[in-house]
């Protein structure tokens, strides 16, 4: 049975939020010039997919031998989930596909209206047929993790009602915010976060294309800031070049906005070695002449404190304090001076205390 052909664990991922994603072209999947490269860029066909190998082969499998189940496709953010599934929908359809796709953004549209409503309605006409293996019709709906769950107990009834005519496809990026009655009527695949060499990869691709002037530091740059996100990193490389016709690591970093990390290595410097008073005074003047988030600050050091050769009981205590920190910063409105008191402060009861 293909819905036990993958068994994985249900992922902790990002919050759903919106994605900015917009609708894929009919065709070459090219927009005009001077639109978003996510988009400019999205792959058309499933051979064209950055990595998952061995899921994008599962699925062109079962779509070529017309055995597509239902289908749970979740993980992180900008790592193929909504370009597999449309590059299916291309095989499936050809030049037909968008008549035979009904793609609804569940964090938009999110109640049991919607499901009532436009689901129920295009799964319930009669499909056409274009050929002796595609008689069945495709419901896409992204971020589906936010959902009401009435709304997602409304879906699994029509799913079951409509599925010899329709095929649905879940997208999102928390598995655990989808009732199980729907996870155990897909098959679910896990997207995880790209390689640093498949994001390295396509980035090249588009530089070619675009015939941009980018060194190997500002590519680095920003394969390194988006954790395996192929998203974000087109967005970055086309707002970075916009700003700076010639692209280096500088570059990527002013245009984002993130701690270079030879500011992360000066403030660590400090933070071990200057008295409290001007280790205090040094990150407050770098925060203000640089325009730095203290939030990214504290999410820099984290990885940092691992590079550093101290006892494991104090590498502990400081990446709990740092995640503090971190949570105090972005859940509660802060006072800038005493996020920065609390950083310096970590450090000597730590390093120096208990000595």
């Amino acid at each position: 049975m293909a819905e036990d052909m993958v068994v994985d664990t249900v992922p902790r991922g990002l919050s759903a939020a919106q994605k900015g994603k917009g609708k894929v072209e009919t065709g070459s999947g090219r927009q005009v010039k001077g639109g978003p490269w996510v988009e400019k860029y999205r792959p058309t066909s499933l051979a064209d997919v950055a990595a998952h190998k061995d899921i994008i082969d599962t699925i062109d499998r079962l779509t070529g031998e017309n055995r597509l189940p239902h289908l749970l496709l979740y993980g992180p953010p900008g790592t193929g989930k909504t370009s597999t599934i449309l590059a299916v929908a291309r095989k499936l359809y050809g030049a037909q596909y968008q008549n035979m796709i009904l793609e609804l953004n569940a964090s938009d549209d999110r109640g049991i209206e919607v499901v009532r409503q436009q689901v129920q309605d295009f799964a319930s006409t009669k499909s056409i047929s274009f050929g002796p293996k595609v008689n069945v019709k495709l419901v896409i709906l992204d971020e589906a993790d936010a959902m009401t769950k009435e709304a997602q107990f409304a879906l699994r009834r029509v799913i079951e009602k409509y599925t010899k005519s329709t095929r649905f496809c879940l997208i999102c990026n928390y598995a655990s915010k989808i009732i199980p009655a729907l996870q155990s009527r897909c098959t679910r695949f896990r997207f995880a976060p790209l390689d640093p060499s498949n994001v390295t990869e396509r980035l090249r691709y588009v530089i070619q294309q675009e015939g941009l002037d980018v060194t190997d530091g500002g590519l680095a740059a920003i394969v390194r800031l988006v954790n395996g996100d192929l998203r974000k990193a087109l967005n970055i490389l086309q707002s970075a070049q916009m700003a700076s016709p010639h692209l280096t690591e500088e570059a990527v970093y002013l245009c984002t906005g993130n701690p270079m990390p030879k500011d992360i290595e000066q403030i660590a410097f400090w933070l071990l070695n200057e008295p409290f008073d001007t280790s205090y005074q040094k990150i407050t003047q770098m925060k203000t002449s640089k325009g730095l988030a203290l939030v990214d600050v504290v999410r820099e050091l984290q990885p940092f404190v691992f590079s550093i050769d101290m006892p494991p009981a104090v590498r502990v205590q400081l990446i709990d304090a740092l995640a503090d920190i971190e949570y105090d910063s972005v859940t509660h409105v802060f006072v800038v001076a005493l996020v920065i008191t609390s950083l310096v402060g970590i450090y000597y009861p730590l390093l120096y205390g208990s000595s």
